[in-house]
C-alpha cells in the first residue's frame, strides 16, 4: 500500500493573529488583516506548509452573530490574503460555547479550544504530521490545544498576546 508522505501545517488562531481582536467580528467590514499577515502566510505557503485557521466562535452561540455571518467574514479573510498572494488550506471554527443563547449551540462540545479537537480533524482530512507542525495563536488556549495535539507552539503577542504571558509568568496586566 502507498503511503503519502505527511505535510507540515501552520495553525493559526484568527482574532488576534490573523486580524485585529475586534470584540466578537460579525460582519466583513470590521475585519481587518495585521500588517504582515499576508506575506507571513503567503511565506508559509512558499515553504510548503499547510495553511489551517483554527478558531472558536462563541459569537455564534452567543446569538451575537450567526454561520451565515461568520462564513461572509471568512470570505474577506481569504479575500484580503488573496490580495496579498497568501491562501488558506482550510478553516476550522467551534461555534459552541457553555454559555450560549441560542440552544443548538449550547454546551462544551469536543472541538472548542484548549481541546485539540479542530487540529486532529484537520491533520487527518490534510494529511498532517502533528509533530512537524505549528500552532501559533495569542492566548494560552491556542498554546494548550497545540500542545495537546502534539504540535510545536508559538505565542504571539499580538491580539491578546501580551496579557496572555504575563498570566502564564504570574504578572498583573
Amino acid at each position: 500500500m502507498d503511503y503519502l508522505p505527511k505535510n507540515r501545517a501552520a495553525f493559526l488562531d484568527r482574532d488576534g493573529v490573523i486580524c485585529e481582536e475586534n470584540h466578537y467580528i460579525s460582519k466583513p467590514s470590521q475585519f481587518r488583516l495585521l500588517p504582515k499577515v499576508g506575506d507571513a502566510i503567503r511565506l508559509l505557503n512558499e515553504k510548503g506548509f499547510k495553511v489551517v485557521v483554527i478558531t472558536n466562535q462563541s459569537g455564534v452561540a452567543r446569538g451575537y452573530f450567526t454561520e451565515k455571518d461568520l462564513e461572509q467574514v471568512h470570505k474577506k479573510m481569504k479575500d484580503d490574503l488573496c490580495e496579498k498572494g497568501a491562501e488558506l488550506d482550510a478553516i476550522y471554527f467551534c461555534p459552541h460555547h457553555p454559555d450560549g443563547k441560542i440552544d443548538v449551540y449550547r454546551g462544551d462540545c469536543g472541538y472548542r479550544k484548549p481541546k485539540p479537537s479542530m487540529l486532529e480533524l484537520a491533520a487527518a482530512k490534510l494529511n498532517l504530521d502533528l509533530k512537524q507542525s505549528f500552532m501559533i495563536g495569542d492566548k494560552l488556549d491556542d498554546i494548550i490545544a497545540g500542545t495537546k495535539a502534539g504540535c510545536k507552539t508559538i505565542l504571539v503577542l499580538t491580539g491578546c498576546g501580551k496579557s496572555e504571558l504575563n498570566k502564564a509568568r504570574g504578572k498583573r496586566n
